[in-house]
């Protein structure tokens, strides 16, 4: 049955009742995975010896680009006030995981780029990363874990103005 067919003639699906536990809305669905390999990538850099990386210094390293990124976008793509992107970034820079460099295209303005400690990171959340999808592509199934990633991109369309 699709989706189109689940939808009742008041416009309402079959289980979603505002007062039923079961129903849960895409976003929290998607956080869902999200949250598990955040744990996962976390807990296997602790596990190899970079356990002085939090949470919230990930995050804003993960949005760091491959030329580097000022500290304004770092802030506006993770959601936080420059202040606390800035101290974030500072926390990163003392781990060795990143510097600031002087960018090429304004004199005024500096980069933050990934440090050679931070690429260090880097490669093992790619392997973490590869290994985590293995395994839901396992659990799912080939061609399910292609339309999810096909949907999940064309959803990226509406939904990441960072893209």
């Amino acid at each position: 049955m699709s989706v189109r067919d689940e939808v009742r003639q008041d416009g309402d699906r079959p289980g979603r009742d505002d007062g039923e536990q079961g129903y849960q809305n895409l976003a929290l669905l998607c956080f869902y995975p999200h949250r598990a390999m955040e744990a996962r990538l976390l807990a296997t850099l602790a596990a190899e010896g970079h356990d002085d990386l939090t949470l919230a210094q990930a995050r804003v390293a993960a949005r760091i680009g491959p030329s580097g990124t000022r500290l304004t976008d770092l802030a506006a793509q993770a959601l936080v006030t420059k202040q606390t992107a800035g101290h974030l970034v500072d926390q990163l820079q003392r781990a060795g995981y990143v510097r600031r460099v002087p960018d090429p295209t304004d004199a005024r303005a500096r980069l933050v780029q990934i440090a050679e400690r931070g690429r260090e990171l880097v490669a093992i959340a790619r392997r973490v990363e590869a290994e985590v999808e293995a395994e839901w592509t396992a659990h799912l199934g080939e061609e399910a874990t292609a339309q999810l990633r096909a949907a999940l991109t064309r959803l990226r369309e509406v939904t990441d103005p960072y893209r």
